[in-house]
């Protein structure tokens, strides 16, 4: 090989030069754009000082990845503030769930018994036996009834003989001058015999009362006392009376 080959300076890469030449160009044209403008503006001149930068080589440009388009954004709706409820101090207990009822026990049905063979003598027999008691019934009832009402009957007769026997011993009373020499309450009892008019027939003496002169005074009074007063029912008169006295009573 040749050594003074090897030693000679490289040759240049292409386009250097012309990018020398171009950025000198370029600030040329700035520096006429300022001068330019200086004057335009009627200013004094200013010094310019221009630096000439050495140009780096040319270098391959490789164009960066294109960047992902951005998502696009949805916008959401605000939401709407929900209204701050005030919790109770208490809290509230949740309810107890209430317990299921125990199970029904159902009890085993009964054996079914087949059906008795009605025997239609004994079936008659019970009836008539039914209707029999029924008729007691019905006359014991009856019978008890009748009681009630005779025996009403008897004594609203009661009260009204008492009524009239009443009568006729407060007239006969008003007629009596009782002696003055009787002592105590004796009792004197008189049968009288009247006709329906009232009319005394006779008066006998049935009892005395163990002093001659009071049974006398009696006696005059019933036939004084002559026609007797009427019963308000005829239907109690009775021709014979029996009509006791004491001279206390009233």
């Amino acid at each position: 090989m040749d050594i003074a080959g090897a030693l000679s300076p490289l040759p240049e890469p292409p386009g250097r030069r012309t990018a020398i030449v171009a950025t000198v160009a370029v600030h040329l044209l700035l520096a006429a754009f300022l001068v330019y403008g200086v004057h335009w503006q009627k200013h004094e001149p200013e010094a310019i000082s221009v630096e000439l930068v050495r140009a780096l080589p040319d270098t391959v440009a490789v164009a960066p990845p294109p960047a992902p388009p951005e998502p696009e954004q949805k916008i959401e709706p605000e939401p709407k503030p929900v209204p701050h409820v005030a919790k109770p101090d208490i809290a509230v207990k949740a309810k107890e769930k209430p317990k299921p009822p125990p199970p029904k026990i159902v009890p085993p049905a009964p054996p079914r018994t087949p059906p008795q063979k009605v025997d239609p003598f004994a079936e008659q027999l019970r009836h008539e036996t039914e209707q029999l008691q029924q008729r007691h019934a019905a006359d014991a009832a009856t019978a008890e009834l009748d009681k009630l009402k005779a025996d009403q009957a008897a004594a609203s007769r009661n009260r009204a003989v008492a009524d009239y026997l009443g009568k006729i011993r407060a007239k006969i009373r008003g007629n009596i001058v009782l002696p003055p020499d009787v002592k105590g309450n004796p009792e004197t009892i008189f049968d009288v015999t009247q006709l329906p008019s009232g009319e005394v027939l006779s008066v006998k003496l049935k009892k005395s009362s163990g002093h001659a002169a009071l049974d006398a005074a009696i006696e005059r009074a019933v036939l004084k006392s002559s026609p007797l007063p009427k019963p308000d029912k005829g239907d109690i008169f009775n021709r014979s009376l029996e009509l006791r006295f004491r001279p206390l009573d009233n």
